[in-house]
């Protein structure tokens, strides 16, 4: 009788969370190690939207939100009008916002993309990406990378736009290390 109820509290806790679970994929491999605060996040290599090449070292010197989201999540339809609005403010200073739809299928995620137009690269990702990044098993989740290629933080469910906004201002008062000098 327990074990039921705990159950239940574990489905109602991830519905009120505001991740949204997709049922139809066979969960991805967990590699936690690759998420922790301060590790350098993987880099990766997929075709964006528009056609060109997306990945991630591109973007070594800038800080950098990677937002894992699907069309069907509404948790995610949520937060991107905000991570638009952010790009458009700190594009000039060195930030960069990266989509990486989990959908099956790239139809709904081109129709997204021109419906909000969406102002930042957008790509499918896949299995291998997911686990790459600690295994996604929900979505949103959202990722600031630091100048330097290290994760600062990770989001699991929707994230305001004030703390992204907080996170990002917080990367970018902060000085670049400067790589040590041989004695």
């Amino acid at each position: 009788m327990q074990t039921r109820f705990l159950r239940i509290g574990m489905i109602v806790t991830l519905a009120l969370g505001g991740c949204c679970l997709s049922f139809g994929q066979a969960p991805p491999k967990v590699n936690r190690h690759a998420v922790v605060k301060g590790a350098v996040a993987p880099d990766f290599e997929l075709t964006a939207l528009d056609g060109t090449k997306l990945d991630l070292a591109r973007y070594k010197g800038r800080v950098v939100v990677l937002n894992f989201w699907a069309t069907w999540c509404v948790p995610c339809r949520a937060e991107i009008p905000g991570f638009i609005t952010l790009q458009k403010k700190y594009s000039g200073h060195g930030v960069q916002f990266l989509g990486i739809s989990m959908d099956d299928d790239i139809a709904p995620v081109r129709a997204f993309y021109r419906k909000f137009a969406v102002n930042y690269p957008v790509a499918v990702g896949n299995a291998k990406l997911a686990e790459l990044y600690g295994g996604i098993l929900g979505l949103p989740v959202t990722l600031v990378i630091d100048r330097e290629g290290r994760i600062f933080a990770k989001h699991a469910g929707e994230v305001s736009e004030t703390t992204i906004e907080k996170e990002i201002e917080t990367l970018l008062s902060a000085a670049p290390r400067q790589p040590a000098q041989p004695h």
